[in-house]
């Protein structure tokens, strides 16, 4: 990782090794060169998400600021929309700090994830920081260094995609597997506690795979469920009864969704089955 160099506040001065920091005397202005001092306006949060289409607005809705949302259901199902909000991510801007405990980060098909966004490949993949564990004991190690790593980067996101998986390897022995995730856990907190930023945590089994997570983990702001029958995704989030539709659409083909606004429902290529029809086409 590269070391980033902090700038000192302008009125403040380092002293010799083992003293305080000593402020440094500001310069006073003439009477005439004195104005008002107006406050200025808090900055508005970068935006997560794109605000346009359903899915997007309907994603940034879950997250709050210094607080966690759970994701849980079948992995493929949240890998999908996990590599459209990388995407989306992107096309505003964004910085996405991931610590995968998976080792399922595909490169390739997240970085094409953009082109329908019209955001290059490669400024998807700049805007994810990246920090992968092959072990349990490396993921511990990884957490305990995430807040400084966070401090620098400043993301607009924090995800931890799958974090309980390597901790049911057979080389963790069982008492080890609750204090460590409670570990992991309570690292969490903390994390999102200092930095202020949202924390998008996928977790296929839910609460119950993750000990420790409720009770001492961050604040869960959302859990959203993902349930995917047939060809069709529907995200169902519990703080709201809030729920979110995908639809499959080949690639090229135009919806309704371009004439008139989508509630609750995305027509969208999310790779789901293709949809057999019932009859076949006859040529004349």
């Amino acid at each position: 990782m590269s070391a980033t160099t902090v700038p000192l506040p302008p009125a403040v001065l380092p002293g010799p090794p083992g003293e305080p920091t000593l402020p440094l005397p500001l310069p006073e202005r003439s009477p005439r060169s004195r104005r008002a001092e107006v406050p200025r306006a808090p900055s508005a949060p970068a935006p997560i998400l794109p605000t346009e289409g359903a899915l997007f607005p309907w994603l940034a809705g879950r997250f709050a600021p210094g607080e966690a949302t759970l994701w849980m259901g079948p992995s493929s199902a949240m890998d999908r929309v996990l590599d459209l909000l990388y995407a989306g991510s992107a096309a505003v801007g964004g910085r996405i700090l991931l610590l995968e405990g998976a080792n399922r980060f595909d490169p390739y098909r997240i970085a094409e994830g953009g082109r329908p966004l019209g955001v290059d490949p490669g400024e998807v993949l700049e805007r994810i920081r990246l920090a992968r564990a092959f072990t349990a004991y490396q993921l511990v190690a990884l957490v305990d260094g995430w807040a400084r790593e966070a401090r620098r980067y400043r993301p607009t996101l924090l995800i931890g995609h799958e974090l309980p998986a390597l901790f049911e390897s057979d080389e963790v022995p069982r008492e080890e597997y609750a204090p460590l995730l409670s570990h992991v856990a309570e690292e969490l907190r903390g994390i999102v506690a200092a930095t202020r930023a949202p924390l998008l945590l996928t977790v296929p089994g839910g609460p119950a795979r993750f000990p420790g997570l409720t009770e001492l983990g961050p604040r869960l702001n959302d859990v959203v469920s993902f349930r995917p029958r047939g060809d069709r995704l529907r995200m169902v989030a519990y703080r709201e009864s809030a729920e979110c539709l995908l639809l499959p659409r080949p690639r090229g083909q135009h919806g309704l969704e371009e004439f008139a606004p989508i509630t609750d429902a995305e027509v969208m290529a999310w790779d789901a089955p293709p949809r057999r029809t019932v009859r076949r086409s006859r040529s004349g």
